[in-house]
This record gives structure tokens, C-alpha cells and sequence, in this order.
């Protein structure tokens, strides 16, 4: 088999395994929630302390990736990313399972920050579409079996085996890796950026955890207040420094390209919107309607096999469609498909969902391989791992942001209906519900008219907040399909060249 399909397959697999480890995580999240006592902040976190450190680490490994050779950078956070999945397997602590995730996050971030640059440096013309259809069709086929595979495993072993299970695989893609791809640098590269990376790591970092535990302290509390606004001055000073460095880790004359902000608001749009709700439908499916971690991945298969479908068709309509048409277009069918959902009631069954999930499923499919393709195009070829680090960077920003803002809203609202409902509810009796639903509730040993009361209220509370996040991910995604109509016109990329040797290759090199 010749390298560039070698590349293209060992990439392909990191890329599954990255995106199935949050899509089996979803799943397994009701079980890590009984078996390690944790509450709805400890669950967000799960979700978050990967894709926090994984959108921190982002461009600083794109920019490795060009100075110590993408391959290079590529088998090192495979194999950081395969020893945190180990360890993630062994912690028996929610503030364990947490840091472990982290560090799966830095691992994930040299092998996502370089997976896109890898197919560009072999792929050229209409070879390098059909490639990114291939890249597009994993990432349907990671997103269409995760929840399967993760309620098989999680029912069949336990949650700790759905990160056991990286570890093999990790370590025969990192010998394949070696053996096969070739060692790229970027034709003039630069040293990491660090006082941008602390600046940004930190930022984020206080800006997910005020919006985390905003409700839990109360959002005028002084932690609060400070996390907030510490985030958005450490964001000015990210700004400011990457507007004076001489290698800033995000060059900011980027955005002047209307195609790169185009591009960028789409990755965000998605990850923030319908990514970020996987959390609280599979607590709603597990939690209230009170399916097995099994019968929640075969209730989330409609929409994962028409993703994958739709991805495996889309990588031919990108050299046949503007590319914005098909971000536009597939943006707004993950917003309808939300709407579609909006609405469940306390006596819904889950095909409430159902047709939510097809359209919003058939927008995924179309969306991931036009922004793959896109992220590339709209930089330099000698930028195109921080072109591919920044793309992920959105991704990653999208969902530990929507995690963490529209929990914020899910916690308050479920509150506020317990309040009107149960005047008298036991103190917790909210993060209780917003972490495991009514089933959580009828495993409190409460009086026996109190708790049927208990249960019947928060199983109303726990659709009202669902209901609420489900419209403000519509309203992201929508916005998302209009930036990406409006502003990624074919125009603004920069041209690749057809059959161009990518610079400084070395074969051989280690």
C-alpha cells in the first residue's frame, strides 16, 4: 500500500479513536456518576477537562507539528493520549478521572493538532477530496458506533474498560505510524509560543470553571466574579501577546481572511450546539426515560448511521458544491434537527427525538468533511498544522464551552421549576436531578409520599431545562449556518497546488 494511504488510514484511526472516546464517555457518564458518587459538575468536567486541555495544547502542537515534524508530533501524543486512557481506566475518584482526562486532552491535542496537515502534505486535487471524504466518513462512523460500542462495553464490563480499550490500539498505531508516514516540517518553522500558551490555558480554564460552578456558589460570589473576570483579562493579554510576538502560536492576520472566520465560527457552531447536548440527552434517556447504557446506544443509532452515511456521500459534492452552500446548509439541518427535538414532555417516549436526530444526524454527516477540507485551504501550505490546530481549537472551545454554558442554564432552570413545584425540597435535591434525572431521585430513601412527589416534579423540571438548552443550541447552530454562508467563499482560500511537494520532507527522519 502506498504511504499517502498509509497516512490516511493511521490518521483516520487516531481520528476515530479521539472522537469514539468522547461519544462512548457520553454513555457510560449516568454509570461513572453511580459508581464514583460524582455530581453534574463532575460529569461536565469529564467532558471538559479533555476538551479544555485538548483546545489549550491545540496550537502549540500545530506549531511542534511544523518545527519537530508532524509525524513526529503525531506519535507522541498517541502515545501520552494511550497512557492516559490507562490511567483514566484505573482512577477510582471523580477528581482522578479528571486530571487523567486532562492529560488525554494533551495527548489528543498533538495527534488532532497535526491529523488534517498529515492527509494535506499527500493529498493534492481531487485525490485530497476524496481523502478528506474518507476523514469525514471516520468521523461519522466514530460519532455513528460510540454510543453502541460504549453502552456494550459499559453494560458488558464496566465503564473503566471503554478506556482499556485504546491501549492496544494506540500502541500498534504508534509502531504503524513510525514504519509508514513520512516526517513533514513546516518550511519555516517557529519555536511554541509558551506566554500565549499560559495565557489562553489559563483563560479558559477560569472561564469553564466559573461557568461550572456559577450555580453551585452562586454567580455574584467573589470566586465566581474573579474566575470570569480573570478570563477575559488573561484573553486580552492572550491577544495582545499574539499581536507582538514574533512567532505567535495564532497568527492573528488570519482573521482577516473572511473564509477563516467563516470556517471557524462553523467549527465552534457545531461543537457548541448539538456535540456539547450529547451530555444531557443521554442523562435525559438514562436518567429519566431510564434506559440501560445499551438501549441509549441503540436509541442514539439513527442519527449516528445517517451521519455516517451522509459523510461517505458529502466527500463527493466538494469539488461539485461551493464549500459554503454546504457548510450553510448543513448548519441550519443540525439547528432544524434540534428545534425537531425541542418540545419532549414529561410523558414522551424517546421517539420524541427521533426525528431530531435524523436531520440533525444528516447535517453532521454533510458539515465535518466541507470544514476538514476547508481548514486547510484557507492557510498556507507552510501554516497548515496551525491551520489544522486552530480548526480543532474551535471544536474543542465549542464543546467545553456549550458543556459548561448551557449546564449552567440546565442547572438553573431545573432549580428554579423544584422550587415552584416542591416549595420544600430537600437541600441537593436540584444536582441531584440535573446529574442522574428522576431515577437518581427514586433511589433517595425519601418518606413515601414525599418521594413520588419528588419524582414526578423533577421529572417535569428535568424536560423543561432539556427543552431550554435544546433552543439555545438551535440559535447556535443557526448562527453558525449564517456565518459560514456568508463569509467562506471559495475566493479567499489560498491555493494548494496541484501535485506540490510539501517543504523540508524526510522520509526517514525520526
Amino acid at each position: 500500500m502506498e504511504r499517502k494511504w498509509w497516512t490516511l488510514v493511521l490518521v483516520s484511526v487516531a481520528t476515530f479513536m479521539l472522537l469514539l472516546d468522547v461519544t462512548i464517555v457520553n454513555v457510560a457518564l449516568p454509570d461513572i456518576q453511580r459508581s464514583l458518587h460524582a455530581g453534574l459538575s463532575s460529569l461536565q468536567w469529564v467532558v471538559d477537562a479533555y476538551s479544555l486541555t485538548l483546545a489549550s495544547f491545540l496550537l502549540t502542537a500545530g506549531s511542534l507539528g511544523d518545527r519537530l515534524g508532524r509525524r513526529r508530533v503525531f506519535t507522541i501524543g498517541f502515545g501520552v493520549f494511550t497512557f492516559a486512557s490507562f490511567l483514566c481506566g484505573i482512577s477510582n475518584d471523580p477528581t482522578l478521572l479528571n486530571l487523567c482526562r486532562g492529560l488525554q486532552g494533551v495527548g489528543g491535542a498533538g495527534m488532532f493538532a497535526t491529523a488534517l496537515a498529515l492527509i494535506g502534505q499527500e493529498f493534492q486535487g481531487k485525490e485530497r477530496a476524496t481523502a478528506f471524504g474518507v476523514w469525514g466518513a471516520t468521523v461519522g462512523g466514530a460519532v455513528a458506533i460510540g454510543p453502541l460500542i460504549g453502552g456494550v462495553i459499559t453494560q458488558s464490563f464496566g465503564w473503566e474498560w471503554i478506556f482499556f480499550v485504546n491501549v492496544p490500539i494506540g500502541i500498534v498505531a504508534m509502531f504503524l505510524t513510525e514504519r509508514k508516514v513520512r516526517n513533514v516540517f513546516g518550511s519555516e518553522p517557529e519555536p511554541p509560543d509558551l506566554p500565549g500558551l499560559v495565557t489562553f490555558s489559563a483563560a479558559l480554564f477560569l472561564l469553564i470553571f466559573g461557568l461550572i460552578r456559577g450555580n453551585p456558589e452562586g454567580w455574584a460570589s467573589p470566586p465566581i466574579v474573579a474566575c470570569l473576570v480573570g478570563a477575559v483579562i488573561l484573553l486580552v493579554a492572550f491577544v495582545v501577546i499574539e499581536m507582538r510576538s514574533r512567532c505567535p502560536m495564532l497568527d492573528l492576520s488570519l482573521f482577516r481572511n473572511p473564509a477563516f472566520n467563516g470556517v471557524s465560527a462553523v467549527a465552534f457552531a457545531l461543537s457548541a450546539s448539538l456535540f456539547a447536548l450529547f451530555l444531557y440527552i443521554t442523562i435525559y434517556l438514562q436518567g429519566v426515560l431510564d434506559y440501560s447504557p445499551l438501549e441509549t446506544g441503540v436509541r442514539f443509532l439513527p442519527q449516528t448511521i445517517i451521519a455516517f452515511v451522509a459523510s461517505i456521500l458529502a466527500g463527493s459534492l466538494l469539488n461539485r458544491v461551493p464549500v459554503r452552500v454546504l457548510l450553510g446548509a448543513s448548519m441550519a439541518l443540525v439547528g432544524l434537527g434540534l428545534l425537531l427535538m425541542h418540545g419532549v414532555t414529561p410523558s414522551s417516549t424517546w421517539t420524541a427525538l427521533l426525528a431530531g436526530f435524523l436531520v440533525g444526524g444528516l447535517g453532521v454527516g454533510v458539515v465535518n468533511p466541507a470544514i476538514g477540507q476547508s481548514a486547510i485551504a484557507v492557510v498556507p501550505p507552510e501554516k497548515s498544522g496551525m491551520g489544522s490546530g486552530i480548526n480543532s481549537t474551535f471544536r474543542q472551545v465549542g464543546i467545553s464551552t456549550g458543556v459548561a454554558a448551557l449546564g449552567a442554564v440546565f442547572q438553573s432552570q431545573i432549580n428554579s421549576r423544584l422550587g415552584e413545584l416542591l416549595p420544600h425540597a430537600p437541600r441537593g435535591l436540584g444536582e441531584i436531578v440535573a446529574s442522574g434525572g428522576s431515577r437518581a431521585v427514586a433511589a433517595l430513601h425519601l418518606p413515601p409520599g414525599v418521594q413520588a412527589k419528588a419524582v414526578h416534579a423533577s421529572d417535569i423540571a428535568f424536560v423543561d431545562a432539556l427543552n431550554s438548552i435544546l433552543l439555545i443550541g438551535a440559535i447556535v447552530a443557526i448562527v453558525g449556518a449564517v456565518a459560514g454562508l456568508a463569509l467562506t467563499r471559495s475566493s479567499a482560500f489560498v491555493q494548494h497546488g496541484q501535485g506540490q511537494e510539501p517543504a523540508n520532507s524526510a522520509p526517514d527522519a525520526a
